[in-house]
């Protein structure tokens, strides 16, 4: 049981902390996507600067969230459970994108999943 536990808790860091650096290197390039569009007009009205730049501020954070998760795991997962729901209350918010907002719920259910399983210490290893 106790490397199975091991399994899931291996696949959920890598995944969650890859995942985000890759989508915050892709907001430089826009090869998934073009990221700008996620951006409510509110919050477009509200920043100083072009929908780009602030793509690429996110970016920044995600690829830091994403190097949080595979160095301090537990740390890093409450960190990207915390923002994939932030972003997730603001697609529902603006009403835009409500599938990615649902998606990106699940995400940071299991972002928070993989923070609760550091946090126990259900697995004997450094994290």
């Amino acid at each position: 049981m106790n490397s199975n536990v091991q399994l899931v808790k291996t696949l959920l860091k890598y995944t969650f902390g890859l995942v985000p650096i890759v989508a915050g290197l892709d907001k430089f390039a826009n090869l998934l996507t073009n990221w700008p569009q996620y951006i409510s007009e509110g919050i477009a009205a509200m920043i100083p600067f072009e929908a780009t730049t602030f793509m690429m501020i996110i970016g920044v954070v995600e690829i830091i969230a994403g190097i949080l998760v595979l160095t301090k795991t537990k740390l890093g997962a409450y960190v990207v459970s915390g923002w994939l729901t932030v972003i997730a209350l603001t697609l529902i918010l603006s009403w835009s994108y409500v599938d990615v907002a649902v998606r990106d719920i699940v995400m940071a259910i299991g972002a928070f999943s993989l923070a609760e399983l550091t946090k126990n210490n259900y697995i004997k290893a450094k994290n």
